[in-house]
């Protein structure tokens, strides 16, 4: 089964991965919703973090288009597919 990670810390809630995932894996929560998260000082220097953080909600139904991946302007999602193979966002 196919896993996929968002690293709270460093995603900014821009909802690209949730505007490009064709099988809607991807759904954003208020910031009050996630605990002890802190925004990485990293992707602060580069992006504004917005009110909402992107949670993996469906995972298992991901189909490795790896359109997120490229999207993804905090660099914080990780697929790791059915091999274990892992594939990590990396902004285009």
């Amino acid at each position: 089964m196919v896993s996929v990670v968002v690293d709270a810390n460093k995603c900014t809630g821009c909802k690209h991965c949730s505007d490009v995932c064709p099988v809607s894996v991807f759904e954003l929560k208020p910031v009050s919703e996630f605990k002890n998260v802190k925004n990485d000082p990293e992707v602060a220097k580069k992006f504004k973090f917005r009110d909402e953080k992107s949670i993996a909600v469906r995972g298992g139904d991901c189909i490795l288009c790896e359109a997120c991946l490229f999207e993804c302007e905090g660099e914080c999602i990780t697929i790791t597919d059915d091999e274990g193979h892992v594939h990590k966002s990396v902004y285009k």
